[in-house]
């Protein structure tokens, strides 16, 4: 099977050929024909698969051969995305794809200057990739308009959900024209999505070229337990021992990101961090210069999860674990992509045993545990299988008694700890798939 058997146009195969795209993958095989076809599809594939071009591709191929000219202010294609990471990504495909055809492309977001999308808007715009309150600012101030809009495309939907965009996409739902092309796709698809899915497609086609919520077999994962106060500590030990070269690490908190990527640039190591409250541009920098290998280690926060398209990245940390599990899936589908392998590491402590089941019972498979030496914990982390079940309460170690007292190492803000005197010895319940919670702050 080859591009060209698809169906697609001899500027889209030029387009691949110079990208050395030589072999459909299996979304791209199922979703392109479906997408020429005008049919709606629901496609779920694991990150690294290949989605982006799996809608992209057909979606130029049908706004060259069908329809007007795009008006002012108007858009042929919106393609919504999560994150402003993702959207400069997904609008970087439809450039490098459509390069040799007469169509428009632009990304819009938050967290930048409104005034100059609205004025790129004027002329109009064949294929708009947006996060979706920008655009729905830009819908409310009349700088965008949807009569002529075709095809809507929903990129990582659930992520979209979880970040509380729920109310968004109703209004921007409202806003389209009810006879259109939709498509959805993401790696993962939550209960609630496929509900979503159902309110708004017209007999879609369902592609799932991957196993639901499982994570990609080239990427090998286990756990590290220890105790909270010493994960700096202990990534440090690795970083150094392990001789590490480039690492994306996952933080829970905006906090945590800031203070782990100073604790390694004041231990000399080449590192930076990503968060929601860094403006856009400091974000894309940093994203740049961790892809340009000119930064070794690269902290952020889930909102590096989705987007992230770094090539031969050979290793992922969670450095804390995710609260929404399917974003575990997100976070290390950034290494093992395009065939090849990679490596994902949990930082785990004993008060993160529920985040750690409810992955294990997403992903159904017991991650393996390996404990470093020197670094075992005082608050051990209860023994989980992948059916949310506690299989063993480990007793917390005796500690030896110490003549004249200690102290401790200090590593700065990191050995204010939190933890519980007493490891938990509930069982855990299975933690639902999708969080219906109260909405998180948008990224």
């Amino acid at each position: 099977m080859t591009f060209a058997t698809l169906g697609l146009i001899e500027p889209l195969l030029r387009a691949l050929e110079a990208l050395d795209y030589k072999t459909p993958t299996p979304v791209q095989n199922q979703a392109i024909p479906a997408v020429l076809a005008g049919r709606d599809l629901m496609a779920a594939a694991q990150t690294g698969t290949g989605k982006t071009a799996g809608f992209a591709l057909p979606l130029l191929q049908r706004l060259t051969l069908e329809g007007p000219q795009v008006a002012s202010n108007s858009v042929r294609a919106l393609v919504l995305v999560p994150t402003r990471e993702l959207a400069e990504q997904v609008h970087e495909s439809f450039r490098v794809y459509g390069q040799h055809l007469p169509l428009s492309t632009y990304a819009v977001y938050g967290g930048v200057s409104i005034n100059p999308q609205m004025m790129k808007l004027r002329k109009g715009i064949d294929v708009l990739v947006a996060t979706p309150g920008r655009l729905l600012d830009l819908y409310r101030q009349n700088a965008v308009k949807f009569a002529q809009l075709q095809t809507l495309v929903l990129d990582e939907a659930d992520r979209m959900l979880d970040l509380g965009f729920s109310e968004e996409l109703r209004d921007i739902y409202a806003a389209l024209p009810k006879k259109r092309q939709t498509l959805l796709f993401s790696a993962t698809f939550s209960d609630a999505i496929r509900s979503l899915a159902g309110q708004t497609l017209d007999n879609p086609l369902s592609i799932e070229v991957s196993p639901r919520n499982v994570a990609a077999n080239s990427v090998k994962q286990w756990v590290i337990p220890v105790d909270k106060k010493r994960k700096p500590e202990l990534f440090s030990h690795l970083l150094k021992t392990q001789r590490w070269s480039q690492v994306l690490v996952f933080a829970k908190t905006r906090n945590g990101v800031d203070q782990l990527s100073e604790l390694l640039q004041q231990q000399g190591v080449s590192a930076d961090g990503i968060h929601g409250d860094k403006p856009q541009a400091t974000r894309q920098r940093a994203l740049d210069r961790f892809k340009n290998r000119e930064v070794q280690i690269l902290v952020a926060t889930d909102v590096a999860a989705r987007g992230l398209d770094i090539d031969d990245l050979p290793l992922v940390v969670n450095f804390d674990l995710p609260i929404v599990a399917e974003d575990y899936i997100h976070r290390i589908g950034r290494t093992g992509r395009a065939g090849a392998s990679g490596q994902a590491i949990s930082l785990v402590c004993a008060d993160e045993v529920q985040l750690l089941s409810a992955i294990e019972t997403l992903t159904r498979q017991t991650l393996q545990r390996i404990e470093e030496q020197d670094f075992e914990p005082e608050h051990r982390v209860p023994i989980t299988d992948s059916s949310g079940q506690v299989l063993k309460k480990p007793k917390k170690p005796k500690k030896p008694k110490v003549v004249g007292g200690g102290g401790k190492k200090t590593l700065g803000k990191w050995l204010e700890s939190d933890e519980p005197a007493e490891p938990p010895v509930k069982a855990v319940r299975k933690v639902p798939s999708f969080n219906t919670g109260p909405r998180k702050k948008k990224p």
